[in-house]
């Protein structure tokens, strides 16, 4: 029986097609992989105490929740700071950001998670604050 006029019809694909497919199915997989470890794997976490110094909501297309705290290590017999350095983050969480607003000028503990990268609307550092305690 000769099928050759028949519905039938089995298209073969070539080696090259075939091997393209694979090469991009791992180049998706690849770049699933790594846009995942670059803006969502936490590369670290833990906590800052320190003066807050400036929160601010801002940005051009994306407004981010942005802020900047005073990270003292030595301190004066009147609890001012001699050596400090910056600790700059953005807050991803409204709640957090209106508990910041209102602490401007206290000392704050916080605890952030650090990611590799940063993501236009998550904020302009790597560090995510997602939570907060303001000093009595």
């Amino acid at each position: 029986m000769d099928n050759s006029s028949g519905s039938f019809v089995q298209r073969k694909r070539s080696g090259f097609g075939k091997v393209f497919t694979v090469i991009i199915l791992f180049l998706l997989l690849g770049g699933g992989i790594y846009f995942y470890w670059k803006y969502y794997f936490t590369y670290s976490s833990g906590n800052r105490y320190g003066l807050l110094q400036k929160f601010s909501h801002k940005g051009n297309l994306f407004k981010t929740y942005e802020g900047e705290m005073v990270l003292s290590s030595i301190r004066s017999n009147a609890n001012v700071s001699l050596a400090s350095e910056k600790f700059f983050f953005s807050v991803t969480k409204k709640n957090v950001a209106d508990e910041l607003m209102n602490a401007q000028g206290k000392f704050v503990t916080v605890h952030y998670k650090q990611k590799n990268g940063t993501l236009s609307w998550r904020g302009d550092t790597e560090y995510i604050v997602d939570s907060v305690q303001v000093d009595k």
